[in-house]
């Protein structure tokens, strides 16, 4: 019975993330050895007769956000805020927004009540890249404000469990082939003696 269930999750999980398995597989490839010139804006807007929020120059953390969010969407621009920031010398309020697709930087002009808007369209590889970085070990605090960004966040993690779950159930049904387990144990101890050797050839 438990041979049973555990070989049964093992493919219908394992199909399920395939799909999500691909794509941070991909997107490594890119992060790793592509070049994208951050500075091509594919168009530069100007928004005149902003509702400036008050506080707008002393917020932080998600009180901040909640201003960006509030010039955002006089913009039209959706997607998840990265950060704000407050610049005393001009009185200048910027923000990053980025999603699958487009990156933004909302320049606000704090006394002028007016905004400028770069945004830089993303391929599909930076759209995947986008999607493997997210939510991310970044300014925790403030993540997950667009709300796909929300609803992306259980799947990446949903996908880390169960291909771990993949792997202990995968090592558990090789076991149990006793058919399999000269080569089975040939391979894992290869596998073991090259991944501490580049973690010895680091570390030195």
């Amino acid at each position: 019975m438990f041979y049973r269930w555990t070989r049964d999750l093992h493919l219908y999980f394992g199909l399920f993330i395939s799909p999500f398995v691909l794509l941070f597989s991909f997107s490594v490839f890119f992060l790793n050895h592509a070049k994208v010139a951050i500075d091509r804006f594919s168009s530069v807007g100007t928004f005149r007769e902003l509702r400036i929020p008050a506080g707008i120059d002393s917020a932080q953390g998600r009180d901040a956000i909640r201003i960006a969010q509030d010039i955002q969407q006089q913009t039209g621009v959706s997607g998840e805020i990265g950060f704000t920031r407050f610049v005393r010398k001009d009185r200048h309020f910027i923000f990053p927004i980025s999603k699958p697709g487009l990156e933004a930087t909302v320049d606000v002009d704090v006394d002028g009540s007016s905004a400028t808007v770069k945004q830089r369209r993303t391929s599909i590889l930076e759209a995947f890249s986008y999607l493997h970085k997210m939510p991310g070990p970044h300014n925790v605090a403030i993540r997950g404000n667009w709300i796909w960004t929300q609803i992306w966040r259980p799947f990446a993690d949903a996908t880390i469990y169960l291909t771990l779950f993949i792997s202990m159930s995968g090592v558990y049904l090789w076991y149990v082939l006793k058919a399999e387990r000269t080569i089975g144990i040939c391979l894992l101890a290869a596998g073991a003696t090259t991944l501490f050797a580049m973690i010895y050839a680091v570390i030195r």
